[in-house]
């Protein structure tokens, strides 16, 4: 994430509904805030097509919900993300509230970019883990493949191939994926 503002306190939910409408991304992990530009156009597009299959294959077959950013989600009092994607099984363990979901998602997905790639991959992936989201996937655009990382005994396991072409959810095995079509312009 491009910035990372310091404060001598641990920012919370109240601060961060005080985040101005700026075009940017906002999220607090740990208590500190951190900042991202927009997304690019590639990104925005990997993720409607993505969001698409997800939505026809589990929202629209009553298996779940399908959320996409901006989205707020508390995973403690000091830790609010905007996922790129979300995915809540029926019944999920996060609760779905008008302001923002409580609790890890079974599935989150990150879509990486030149300013939030290093922390997708490491701050966030402690913090999904830490949290207990079932399965994180790290979509890479620019390289066409999903690394999926899927959580076992509290640690995640990061599956030994790269996804391009197919992939199957984790969380709902019998939900496959055309990764073909996420990589359409």
């Amino acid at each position: 994430m491009s910035t990372d503002y310091q404060s001598p306190v641990k920012l919370g939910y109240e601060e961060f509904v005080l985040f101005p409408n700026d075009g940017n991304r906002h999220e607090i992990i740990d208590g500190r805030h951190y900042m991202n530009p927009a997304p690019s156009t590639g990104h925005q597009s990997a993720s409607k097509h993505l969001q698409y299959q997800l939505y026809q294959k589990i929202e629209l077959a009553n298996l779940g919900k399908i959320f996409d950013a901006p989205v707020d989600v508390q995973l403690s009092d000091h830790d609010i993300v905007e996922p790129d994607l979300i995915v809540l099984r029926e019944p999920s363990t996060a609760k779905i509230t008008p302001s923002r979901i409580i609790g890890p998602p079974e599935l989150v997905i990150e879509i990486l970019s030149p300013s939030t790639k290093q922390n997708d991959e490491t701050l966030k992936r402690r913090l999904y883990e830490q949290k207990g989201v079932l399965e994180y996937w790290l979509v890479d655009v620019g390289g066409q493949n999903v690394t999926q990382l899927v959580l076992d005994n509290g640690v995640y396991q990061e599956r030994p191939e790269k996804f391009s072409e197919s992939i199957c959810l984790e969380i709902l095995p019998e939900i496959k994926i055309d990764l073909t079509l996420v990589w359409r312009p």
